[in-house]
């Protein structure tokens, strides 16, 4: 990037419903997981819209989806890979970047 290129934020994490999701997992302690319904619910969104927002992050290996059983019962769990975690702090760090070149 010359110094007068604005910077380009990453359009995976870029699109709404995806930063929603990065940001909420970004939240958690590295290699922490959070259940789907879970994250449903913090982020108010349907299990379809959701789910097909995880798949884009993890065809971009951002996202490890884990299936499991819990007392037979089963469960989806959904951690930030160290390669999402990095993605998303390349992305704010890009997104201040471009702020501070507005001002």
């Amino acid at each position: 990037m010359t110094e007068s290129a604005l910077p380009e934020l990453d359009p995976v994490i870029h699109a709404q419903a995806r930063l929603r999701v990065t940001v909420a997992l970004a939240g958690l302690r590295k290699g922490d997981q959070i259940t789907f319904p879970r994250l449903q619910q913090l982020l108010e969104m349907t299990a379809g819209n959701l789910s097909t927002h995880l798949r884009k992050l993890e065809d971009v290996e951002y996202v490890e989806i884990t299936k499991a059983y819990e007392h037979r019962t089963p469960v989806t769990l959904v951690r930030l890979t160290a390669k999402g975690r990095t993605a998303f702090e390349s992305y704010t760090d890009a997104l201040h970047r471009l702020l501070d070149a507005g001002s």
